[in-house]
């Protein structure tokens, strides 16, 4: 496929998921120019992650640090905000502290310790987003709903960090009517962090929502969603 063809052919899936975004909105007494769509680029070469930029994407969001580093070396995102939005590991956060506009899986504590750490080395504040477990989990990171008081009261005492808001992704049980469930149970949980009192806990974006569930996530609250799918095709 060619560039030009590559690049309208994202476009045009674009345009159908913008659509599918306000309809959403809309629904939820919302402006579709309130949700944040982040392109999930994982697996996607550098070429295709410059036609998505030059179709209208404004944000992309990498899952492997290593992808997210040799893209960057090709110049791949430019003219678009980068997030991290895969499972962060402590020992990849030096690569990626100061890299991206935002960290949206912070899972732990310990994490947030060292990306304040990191942050403070290079003179900046690193923008994060809360990984909320709302399932309870065993094979998930991400913070217990139950202990997300404590998580920003650490956050408080790191001035190095601002935390923006929470990220979740629900249990996988293949039913819209449950995943509602647990996007409303989110949203409650970013609702109560909202009027936390902290200069570095401004609690802004709520990021929920991909490929199979956008439209259902942005009617329970979403501001922020992370496609990909729907927008590349299916990963090879």
């Amino acid at each position: 496929m060619t560039a030009i063809s590559e690049e309208s052919q994202i476009k045009e899936c674009l345009l159908e998921i913008n659509e599918r975004i306000a309809r959403s909105a809309a629904r939820a007494g919302r402006a579709a120019s309130d949700i944040t769509l982040v392109a999930a680029t994982k697996t996607q070469s550098a070429e295709t992650v410059r036609a998505a930029i030059n179709a209208g994407i404004r944000v992309c969001g990498e899952n492997r640090v290593q992808e997210l580093v040799e893209k960057s070396e090709q110049n791949a995102y430019s003219g678009a905000e980068l997030h991290f939005i895969g499972s962060l590991q402590t020992n990849k956060i030096n690569k990626l502290a100061g890299q991206v506009g935002l960290l949206q899986s912070v899972p732990s504590i310990k994490a947030l310790r060292l990306i304040s750490a990191r942050a403070e080395d290079l003179t900046i504040v690193q923008d994060v987003l809360l990984e909320i477990n709302i399932g309870a989990e065993k094979a998930k990171h991400g913070f217990l709903p139950d202990s997300l008081a404590e998580a920003l009261e650490a956050a408080a005492c790191l001035p190095n960090i601002r935390v923006r808001g929470l990220m979740s992704i629900p249990p996988a049980e293949q039913n819209p009517d449950r995943d509602a469930f647990w996007f409303t149970k989110c949203r409650e949980l970013f609702e109560k962090c909202a009027a936390y009192g902290a200069d570095n806990v401004q609690m802004k974006i709520l990021s929920m929502g991909m490929s199979d569930s956008f439209q259902q996530a942005i009617e329970c609250g979403s501001n922020m969603v992370r496609i990909g799918t729907s927008l590349f095709g299916k990963r090879q």
